[in-house]
């Protein structure tokens, strides 16, 4: 791992590059620095979501993911580094069964929203995948391993089912799309 920041404002990076892990320098608006930046959002983003009241179990979760996704972001800025393994994904497996065994099926699309909760959860949901998004396109022209590929597609899954959990925590339900051919369907058949 590359030397730790002590000081934050270094003015190395007015020429239009920035620093990464291994000291090689790329421009800012590179696919890496995409991907980690896109990574480092989402990371704020739970950061948001853990201000909000949620259960205990939720906000041990999402505190481990926020480590799990330092070592993504790590593991980008060090290009043919591994932090991140199959065992985090595994981990993201294991709390998606275990929360969305207690969901009703969906029968409709849902909007973001609800609680407020649920809609940082929904925003967290959005960003992991333009994070995902992000990742891939770098896989295009890097090397890439693919556990941070596959944390960003569970983790973005994840987000979607625990705003589901979080609509119903104070007796809440999701909010449902309300479309005009199915609601046309639907009289129609009666």
């Amino acid at each position: 791992m590359g030397q730790r920041l002590t000081q934050i404002a270094t003015r190395t990076g007015d020429d239009g590059t920035s620093g990464l892990g291994d000291n090689s320098r790329l421009p800012k608006d590179h696919e890496r620095f995409c991907a980690m930046g896109d990574t480092d959002e989402l990371n704020a983003h739970i950061g948001l979501l853990l201000c909000e009241e949620i259960p205990q179990r939720i906000r041990d979760l999402l505190m481990e993911v926020q480590h799990q996704l330092f070592n993504l972001g790590g593991e980008l800025s060090i290009p043919g580094f591994k932090l991140l393994d199959a065992a985090a994904v595994a981990v993201l497996d294991q709390a998606l069964a275990e929360e969305n065994a207690g969901l009703p099926r969906l029968q409709e699309f849902i909007l973001p929203g609800g609680n407020r909760a649920a809609a940082q959860a929904h925003v967290c949901r959005t960003v992991a995948r333009r994070a995902e998004r992000s990742v891939v396109a770098l896989g295009r022209q890097a090397v890439l391993h693919p556990a941070p590929r596959q944390y960003l597609n569970r983790l973005s899954d994840l987000m979607f089912v625990l705003a589901r959990v979080l609509n119903r925590q104070d007796g809440g339900d999701d909010v449902y799309w309300k479309s005009e051919r199915l609601r046309q369907a639907g009289a129609a058949e009666a």
